[in-house]
């Protein structure tokens, strides 16, 4: 089962989202479009209240999108099971949205893949494909620091590359966050990311960079 309840009384970036999403998506809607250029108006699949702000992995997550029809390579050949469990998830027509939301510095670094030796065997696989795909020639191993940042990207690679699914990977970052005290301006988490990306090898131009949205967004107007 890829369904997980989450705690409707949290805090951090789990109860920041939970608002943005279903409260204040316009803020989104308006972030993205920026971006993008053009008028997006996204359908949110999760964290929904009336499905008590589930959050989805694995085979579930496909389901939810309504790409079952849609994947030309099985997700369990890419990817071992307890694969991402994605903070959010939303559609805008043929166009599918992952993402990942943090509220503090610390969370950005995540521990090592706990994975079984069968199981690492094949996320060091799909890891050696996508920075084949990146260009990335260094020896730094994605499955240990910075794991969780790595395996997103590598999940935006399978849909995209390997799937032709129209897919974009959002990573939110929230401002003035009391309750976990976090930054209060885009530079420091600008800073963050930098040190990140220069760690695992990944280029400010790189083939999926225009698919990978860094979106900021001010706990004060949620």
């Amino acid at each position: 089962m890829g369904r997980f309840v989450q705690d409707s009384e949290s805090h951090g970036s789990l109860r920041d989202l939970q608002i943005l999403i279903n409260e204040k998506s316009d803020l989104l809607d308006k972030e993205v479009s920026n971006i993008l250029k053009k008028n997006i108006c996204i359908t949110w699949k999760s964290p929904i209240k009336t499905d008590q702000f589930a959050e989805y992995r694995d085979e579930d997550f496909l389901k939810l999108l309504n790409l079952e029809s849609k994947i030309k390579v099985p997700l369990e050949n890419f990817w071992p099971k307890l694969g991402p469990q994605w903070d959010a998830l939303g559609l805008n027509d043929k166009t599918v949205f992952l993402v990942e939301a943090k509220a503090n510095v610390p969370e950005i670094v995540s521990s090592p893949t706990g994975a079984g030796p069968e199981s690492k065997s094949k996320i060091i696989d799909a890891f050696a494909e996508v920075k084949e795909y990146l260009n990335i020639h260094n020896n730094v191993d994605w499955t240990g620091t910075f794991y969780q940042y790595a395996n997103r990207i590598a999940h935006l690679y399978y849909l995209k590359i390997l799937n032709g699914i129209d897919a974009y990977l959002i990573n939110i970052y929230f401002l003035n966050d009391k309750s976990v005290e976090g930054p209060s301006t885009k530079e420091e988490w600008k800073g963050a990311l930098t040190v990140i990306k220069q760690y695992l090898g990944i280029s400010k131009r790189n083939k999926l960079d225009k698919y990978m949205l860094d979106i900021f967004i001010d706990t004060n107007n949620l």
